[in-house]
Order: C-alpha cells, then sequence, then structure tokens
C-alpha cells in the first residue's frame, strides 16, 4: 500500500490520478475533508481508504498501522505563505513529519515528503539543492522557514541518505480550486478574465524589475507529479534513490509571459492592469526564482517538461473551460 497525506490536495490528489494511470489502486488517502472544497479531487480517483489526519497522527505515534506499506508521499501540510503562526506552522509542518519519518525508519518504509522553493528565500544561494549550501538559507516567510527547518532537521541526522525530500517550486494545474488564496495565478486569472476581462498583476518595487518582469519558476502538476514518481519503490528507475531535489522546470519566465499564455488559451486580446502589492507581502515577496534541475537530471530524470505556453493551454482549455479535474 502507498499512503498520501494530503491525498485529497492539490499535489497528493495528482500523485493518486497518476498513481491510477499506472493500475495503482491500493492507496490511503489521509487528509482532513473529503466532503467539503477538496471532494470533487478525488470523486472519479480509486483508492482503498481514507482516514482523517489527526487520527492517522495518533496510529502513526501508538505505531498501530496495520497495512503493509512501501511508500509514505507526504503531501500534507499548511501551505499558506502568509500565515503568521509560527507554532501552528511548526506543528503541522515539522513535528507531524518527523513523526512520520521516525515510522519510516522503523517500519522500513521509503519516505517521499513535500519541501518547497520557499526555503531559497531571495534565492541568494542560486536556487543550488546541494545539500551543503542549506544552513546559509533565508526564507522570506515563516511557511517557507517552517519547510527550512524540516529540510535541515533531515540533513543534520543525515537522513537526506535515507528519505527524498522535494522542493516543489511554482505549481499550477488541475485540483487545485479549493487553495483559496494559494491558488496559482493562471487559476485566479481565468476567473478574472471570465469575469472581468482583464488580469490584475502585481506592481514592482524594484528597480531590477519592471512591473510584470518578475520571473518565476512555473511548473504543471503532471510534470511535478511524474517528477515525484520517479522515486517510487517499486514501478520507477529511482526506486532506490535519495535525496533533496528540486523539482521545477528549469527555467525563469515572467508574469507577463504568464499573462499572456492564458489570454492565448482563451483566445482573448491581453488587457492587463497593474496594482499595488499588498502590505502583507511586501517584504516576503520571490522576484525570482528558477530551480536548479541539474541533480534530478544525473540521477537519472530524463523527461523534458512541457513548455510554458502548452501547459497552460492544456489546463485552461481542458480543465477550468470545462470545470474538470483529473480523471483516470
Amino acid at each position: 500500500m502507498k499512503i498520501i497525506t494530503g491525498g485529497a490536495g492539490f499535489i497528493g490528489s495528482a500523485i493518486c490520478w497518476r498513481l491510477n494511470t499506472l493500475g495503482i489502486n491500493d492507496i490511503l488517502i489521509v487528509d482532513t475533508d473529503m466532503e467539503g472544497t477538496k471532494k470533487q479531487n478525488v470523486d472519479s480517483l480509486e483508492y482503498a481508504d481514507f482516514i482523517d489526519k489527526d487520527t492517522f497522527l495518533k496510529q502513526i505515534i501508538k505505531g498501530a498501522i496495520n497495512y503493509k506499506v512501501d511508500s509514505i508521499y507526504h503531501m500534507g501540510a499548511c501551505s499558506s505563505t502568509t500565515e503568521d503562526d509560527m507554532e501552528f506552522l511548526k506543528e503541522n509542518n515539522v513535528e507531524y513529519s518527523k513523526h512520520l519519518a521516525g515510522w519510516c525508519l522503523k517500519n522500513d518504509v521509503k519516505y517521499i515528503y513535500a519541501s518547497s522553493g520557499a526555503t531559497y528565500g531571495a534565492g541568494e544561494q542560486a536556487f543550488d539543492d546541494d545539500v551543503e549550501l542549506f544552513p546559509r538559507l533565508k526564507p522570506l516567510n515563516k511557511y517557507g522557514l517552517s519547510k527550512h527547518m524540516f529540510d535541515l532537521w533531515v540533513v543534520e541526522n543525515n537522513l537526506h541518505e535515507k528519505f527524498v525530500g522535494l522542493k516543489y517550486f511554482n505549481v499550477f494545474g488541475p485540483n487545485e480550486n479549493h487553495k483559496g488564496d494559494m491558488r496559482s495565478m493562471v487559476n485566479k486569472a481565468y476567473g478574472q478574465i471570465m469575469q472581468n476581462g482583464k488580469l490584475k498583476l502585481f506592481k514592482s518595487l524594484k528597480r531590477d524589475y519592471k512591473d510584470g518582469e518578475q520571473k518565476r519558476d512555473f511548473i504543471y502538476v503532471k510534470d511535478a507529479v511524474d517528477m515525484t514518481l520517479y522515486f517510487d519503490p517499486l514501478t520507477a528507475a529511482g526506486k532506490d534513490l535519495t535525496g533533496i531535489y528540486n523539482i521545477g522546470s528549469g527555467t525563469a519566465s515572467t508574469w507577463l509571459e504568464l499573462a499572456g499564455a492564458i489570454f492565448t488559451a482563451l483566445d482573448k486580446v491581453p488587457m492587463i492592469e497593474f496594482i499595488d502589492m499588498p502590505e502583507n507581502i511586501k517584504n516576503q515577496y520571490q522576484y525570482y526564482s528558477k530551480a536548479n534541475i541539474s541533480k534530478l537530471r544525473e540521477a537519472g530524470y530524463s523527461k523534458s517538461c512541457m513548455n510554458l505556453k502548452d501547459s497552460v493551454k492544456d489546463y485552461v482549455q481542458n480543465y477550468l473551460m470545462k470545470d474538470k479535474y483529473l480523471t483516470v
């Protein structure tokens, strides 16, 4: 059996979907809600069972898991980049992860966990996933710090030689509708354009970047999931690999390029309005990100990512416009 925490969420449900396409449905989904806004993410997916995340943690701590498990994909976390309660973040993103780590070590289960490109902060270390550089990283927000804290714990205890940590960059795609303000710009932009005919982007506060020319590494969720499953202990070429890797396209694109791809997918003339950046994100805004994926390539992952224009087109035309989710 495979366990996916956050399995009804964005990347978690996409992992379940991809496993289903490979003929795998012996999956335990761990999450907080299967009846609310996440329900449509898993309605068409196949899995063996569901368990609430708090109940699951209690079972982990008691050693009361009665399944024969080969891997845990730990995607569950508080993913809000504006969350200000550090104790809450520590409990959900650090301590919870440590409990699962301990259980996996004890039971010889492969642990594949989600970290984040937010751990890199402004990118002073060039977004390089060399673990020797991790102590120098300076996340810009508390969410990034919580993910960084767990990465550091893993490295300090040499557990990167036993686990797989994945630093996801700006992932977008189907099954993210439930994420509210944390939805991707593609998802938000679609709603704005369909309602008002135009898209709002933040003005730049740095002279080095003109409005709309801030850059991010955008990666389609289908590519992110393929990279993730490269490390599956039963089915993948990277089944014996461990370590911490960047999960990104390896390309930095501007917000204007992303916006252009969205308008093109909708067959509409671009109309963009630049607005002031909210006060609560001014000091934690990433102006540039570009995943260095050379380590992943050196580990043998050779599949190319969809380019930005094609991936946005697939998302917009085959999912957003049709109000569809990932289906098998």
